[in-house]
């Protein structure tokens, strides 16, 4: 016997398989029996990018998973595996077991009454079009999370890039703050005089932070969750703090084809402003489930526990090749980034002009701490944006610095 998890709008689910051996046709019986979703009415993929399709030409495109013969086996799916749920129409999905709150018999209390109004919605469709990454940027992180980490524990940073008017978010580069992560958690040591250069040198580039991501571990990877309880009080509490509404959460995952990218929904970061949440995570609480303080309404239930999924809503990736390099070593790690660091990587690209030498945000990063903050970086990052001659003195001072180490 084994357990696949299928997600659709109305988050993630899960679905019992006796045979590993059968086909997408008995896969869809069953997906019927068990969730109560027509034959007739489902499309399946693997690509989470069929969540994102808005008309059925557009639902139509996912044709992975169309022929009915085909072995699940033969696709790769075995236990653990997710694919991704389309369907028409409505259906009713089971909830958590119902907490009654002003039943016959009991008086309605104030908090009753609040909890009565505060009904917890699914938002359908995210406030950012898609996000994009820079490839370079991406692939740093990645790679230190893989081959360093070797996701035996977890690891975060803070997107930087910009929004367009029409809601799309591009990242170009990722800041690390001083943390600690273990296999469940992940502390972050923020450092405010940090964090006011990384903004000064955002400001300069004419760029702010658009995001959050982290990765989850090899432990994480057997749970059957996308989102830790204790991740999305963690998302909701940054996401708040940004102010911004297409802020965008993106996860890191061991599997391939598991990453993802989601907003909280804006009723999510409500209920984390207006301090509903639970943040006691201990063990002996179910991680996929969001704890409430007080009864609110799900469908026609009165609950205190709101599965994570309901609380996210899915952002289509892009990728492209930003305006920074990202060869320099990254703030925040195991090693330490001194001044030799910085006289190895100028003498690496000494063919290349001074401003591209610089075009790297961990490099401008280490500059700050000798620079000033209000004028220096952020004319310095000026040049790098618009691609212009590094005025002498800067470069003087650079290379001084350089040979001092």
């Amino acid at each position: 016997m084994m357990m696949i998890r299928v997600r659709s709008r109305d988050g993630l689910e899960r679905v019992t398989i006796q045979n590993p051996q059968i086909t997408i046709s008995d896969l869809k019986t069953l997906i019927e029996i068990q969730l109560r979703v027509p034959t007739s009415q489902q499309t399946l993929s693997q690509n989470q990018n069929l969540l994102l399709a808005k008309t059925l030409e557009d639902v139509n495109r996912f044709n992975d998973m169309s022929n009915p013969k085909t072995l699940i086996s033969s696709l790769g799916i075995t236990h653990g595996s997710i694919i991704y749920l389309a369907y028409e129409g409505e259906r009713s999905v089971p909830g958590p077991n119902i907490t009654p709150a002003g039943s016959f018999g009991r008086k309605m209390t104030m908090d009753d009454l609040i909890a009565k109004q505060m009904r917890v919605t699914r938002q359908e469709n995210p406030h950012c079009d898609s996000v994009s990454f820079d490839r370079d940027s991406a692939n740093v992180f990645q790679h230190y999370v893989n081959e360093s980490l070797a996701f035996a524990v977890k690891r975060g940073g803070f997107m930087y890039g910009t929004v367009s008017e029409d809601g799309k978010v591009e990242v170009d580069f990722i800041y690390e703050p001083p943390q600690q992560g273990s296999e469940e958690k992940l502390m972050l040591f923020r450092d405010p005089d940090e964090e006011k250069c990384v903004e000064a040198i955002a400001l300069g580039l004419g760029m702010r932070r658009v995001g959050f991501i982290f990765t989850q571990t090899i432990s994480q990877n057997k749970k059957d969750y996308t989102m830790s309880n204790a991740e999305i009080l963690q998302a909701a509490e940054l996401h708040g703090e940004s102010g911004l509404k297409e802020w965008v959460t993106a996860v890191v995952k061991l599997e391939v084809n598991e990453d993802g990218a989601f907003q909280l929904s804006d009723m999510c970061v409500r209920l984390f402003k207006e301090d509903w949440f639970e943040t006691d995570c201990g063990e002996e609480f179910d991680p996929k489930l969001s704890r409430m303080k007080k009864d609110v309404v799900v469908g026609s239930k009165d609950v205190k526990e709101v599965d994570n999924d309901f609380f996210l809503v899915v952002v289509k990736i892009l990728d492209h090749q930003g305006p920074l390099s990202t060869t320099f070593p990254v703030e925040n790690r195991n090693t330490p980034v001194t001044m030799r660091a910085l006289k190895s990587h100028l003498d690496r690209t000494k063919n290349l002009p001074f401003v591209k030498r610089i075009s790297d945000f961990h490099l401008m990063l280490l500059l700050s701490r000798f620079l000033d903050t209000n004028a220096d970086i952020p004319a310095l990052a000026e040049c790098v944006k618009s691609e212009s001659s590094v005025p002498e003195g800067f470069q003087l001072l650079i290379d001084s610095m350089a040979d001092a180490s």
